[in-house]
């Protein structure tokens, strides 16, 4: 009884978080905004900086003992701290600042509750560690169910990429096998892998390395486990912080024909 009500307690802080910042996002939206440069060709802007703060501001109000390990304001709060919540104010950043609605809040206690808001799409996605849900505007809460029958499946194109050449999306997208059975989408967002839980794709591929404790992946994997999702590295071992890459498929179906795919 107590930890069910945990982890409803903190699905609702992640989900009231992820709002918070989804707020922000939107408001700010189609407005002229200085870049910040992070280097290596990414940066930032006052929006992903604004909708960070108005999530610390959540986070703070209900869990005043927790670390944070935000994107744009690194580590924070005691480094012993048993709670860490994993915060990416706007994934999608570039598609933001060429006024493209294909963005993500992401929020997640590290090993826990998580929440993804879609800014521009009236929803919510979230999870108390066990049970996923999205909730719509005006219309209210709904168990996610993935399943295989769109064909889509979204494929992350932006480096770095650590898995060549052994292995290279783009070479996915060119096996015959692939083309005859599903349909590729290219989005650079991990709202993708809400989509994945939701039903609204058959799979989501990305390499790249420690992405199980990524403040850009986290809570989408998180979604994706308690949807019931088959989540795994591009070698379709179990995702670790040492592992690389994720290959996240509605079924078990899915996730082998994208695995011989990508051996062969």
């Amino acid at each position: 009884m107590i930890n069910s009500y945990a982890h409803s307690y903190d699905a609702a802080v992640a989900t009231a978080a992820a709002l918070a910042g989804a707020d922000v996002v939107r408001t700010m939206y189609g407005r002229l905004l200085t870049r910040i440069d992070k280097g290596a060709g990414d940066f930032a802007t006052a929006a992903d900086v604004e909708a960070e703060k108005a999530i610390l501001g959540v986070i703070r109000a209900a869990r005043p003992g927790d670390a944070v390990l935000g994107e744009e304001g690194g580590q924070q709060g005691a480094a012993d701290a048993v709670c860490q919540w994993l915060v990416d104010p706007l994934c999608g950043t570039l598609n933001y600042a060429v006024g493209t609605m294909l963005v993500a809040v992401n929020v997640a206690l590290r090993d826990g509750a998580a929440a993804v808001a879609d800014p521009f799409g009236s929803e919510v996605f979230f999870t108390d560690g066990e049970t996923a849900w999205v909730r719509r505007t005006g219309i209210g809460d709904a168990v996610l169910t993935p399943t295989s029958a769109t064909g889509w499946v979204d494929v992350n194109l932006d480096p770095p990429f650590p898995g060549a050449p052994a292995f290279r999306t783009v070479d996915l997208l060119a096996h015959p096998e692939f083309v005859e059975r599903f349909r590729p989408r290219v989005g650079s967002t991990t709202l993708a892998l809400a989509w994945v839980a939701a039903g609204k794709r058959a799979a989501y591929v990305t390499d790249g390395k420690d992405l199980a404790g990524s403040v850009h992946f986290a809570a989408g994997v998180a979604l994706c486990r308690a949807a019931g999702c088959v989540v795994t590295g591009i070698d379709g071992a179990p995702i670790d912080e040492t592992g690389r890459g994720l290959v996240v498929t509605a079924d078990e179906e899915t996730h082998g024909l994208l695995m011989s795919m990508m051996r062969s």
